[in-house]
């Protein structure tokens, strides 16, 4: 009687017994913290692959070299460097000399002299056509690829404010060095006729990558992001299984945690947008907004791919776990798929197939088959560099299959002992 009691007390309480409310409460502020930490591991990956891996880095700025913005910033940048380092006046004097000692008339020498600004105007176009054939051309884009590839050595070292290299970081900017760059055009210039350009002496000067007043801070939370980059996603997980774990409805929590965590990429891809428009509105006048638009875009292209990926992975795992339970939905869209191989197995046996030891084995072990198809799934995305999207769904259709293949191989008649056809066994004798 005083059980009966307690189970009606539990009923009226809500179904549920006391002891399991902490376990609930602290289930549901696991959830909270694994969409937070997911965020936050996403943010911590992308920043450790790009300062610790080179290839990573590479492959995020070499477009950069063929974008028409990026081009017209560069050579804007480089033909300043140049023409700084020329003294148009002094080669306008020099022209009136000149034409003053071949016995040219005053009057031409006199014009000579009032030309500089034509002259200035005609040699800024010699040199912007010449850099920019240069950096139209796959020369440029080699000497920019090579450039950062020798300069991500220090990449470590110019987040925290320190180094060298091709890329620095100055104050409140990431810059690189296009001095190669004008030492390929002092050449060129030079080829084409113009031999004062071989008078130009080396120069480094810098283009802008990235510009923010707020970069101090950023290097702080940059560093942070990538000591913790490692381990941060594994935390992540431990606390989400934990969650599931803790939960009296673990099925419901799965599902909740998985939307909580796609939630998260959704927030954060938006604030990527966001901060996208922030960061155009807050540059210098002086600024290309097509070309910082087209560095920001390059320097987040992965970091989106990541999103978009963990996004999949929990609406998938969302998905799953959904259809894994006993709702009405779930029933039908599992009988409707397993009627389906049924009846393709039905055919196949019509045909003449028969399953045998294999039928039999696989029913038996069903449940471990299943698990194992998870678990080779979950090893390739896990060890997979940097996954994109396409190849989550192309995890997901593999997995797919292979469940579908193991309901095609269940036989339960073979593992009963019936006849496929229809028709019992007759027992074995004792």
């Amino acid at each position: 009687m005083a059980d009966l009691q307690r189970r009606i007390a539990e009923l009226e309480g809500g179904g549920r017994p006391r002891r399991h409310r902490w376990r609930s409460v602290l289930s549901a502020v696991l959830v909270i913290l694994a969409a937070l930490l997911a965020v936050l591991s996403v943010v911590a990956v992308w920043t450790d692959s790009i300062v610790g891996d080179t290839d990573r880095y590479v492959d995020t700025v070499a477009p950069l070299a063929g974008d028409p913005a990026v081009q017209t910033a560069v050579t804007n940048r480089a033909t300043t460097v140049i023409l700084e380092q020329i003294d148009v006046k002094a080669l306008v004097g020099e022209l009136s000399a000149a034409a003053a000692q071949e016995g040219s008339p005053p009057a031409v020498a006199k014009l000579i002299g009032e030309l500089s600004g034509p002259i200035e105007n005609g040699l800024k176009e010699l040199v912007s056509a010449t850099v920019h054939r240069i950096v139209a051309s796959s020369a440029f884009e080699t000497l920019w690829t090579d450039a950062n590839r020798i300069g991500h050595r220090s990449l470590d070292k110019a987040l925290t404010g320190k180094g060298g290299g091709a890329v620095t970081l100055k104050g409140d900017q990431v810059a690189v060095d296009v001095g190669p760059l004008v030492e390929r055009a002092k050449d060129e210039l030079v080829k084409s006729g113009f031999s004062r350009a071989a008078s130009i002496p080396e120069v480094h000067s810098d283009f802008v990558v990235f510009s923010s007043d707020e970069l101090a801070k950023v290097k702080t939370y940059t560093r942070v992001l990538q000591i913790v980059g490692t381990w941060l996603p594994v935390v992540t997980v431990l606390v989400a299984a934990a969650a599931v774990l803790l939960a009296a409805h673990r099925r419901r929590v799965l599902v909740t945690t998985a939307l909580a965590v796609a939630f998260g990429m959704l927030v954060l891809g938006v604030s990527l947008t966001v901060f996208r428009g922030i960061y155009l509105d807050r540059l210098p006048a002086a600024v290309s907004q097509d070309a910082a638009a087209a560095v920001f875009d390059a320097l987040v292209r992965f970091l989106r791919a990541t999103i978009r990926a963990v996004a999949a992975v929990a609406l998938v795992t969302a998905c799953g776990a959904f259809l894994s339970g006993p709702s009405r939905p779930a029933a039908t869209v599992r009988r409707a798929c397993s009627g389906a191989v049924a009846s393709l197995r039905g055919a196949a046996g019509s045909a003449g197939l028969r399953l045998g030891a294999v039928g039999r084995f696989v029913h038996r072990h069903k449940r471990w088959i299943g698990g194992l198809i998870l678990a080779v799934a979950l090893i390739v995305l896990v060890t997979w560099s940097y996954p994109t999207t396409a190849v989550v769904l192309w995890i997901v259709a593999a997995v797919l299959a292979a469940f579908a293949v193991r309901e095609f191989l269940d036989d339960a008649d073979a593992a009963a002992g019936k006849d496929p056809r229809g028709a019992g066994k007759a027992p074995r004798p004792s």
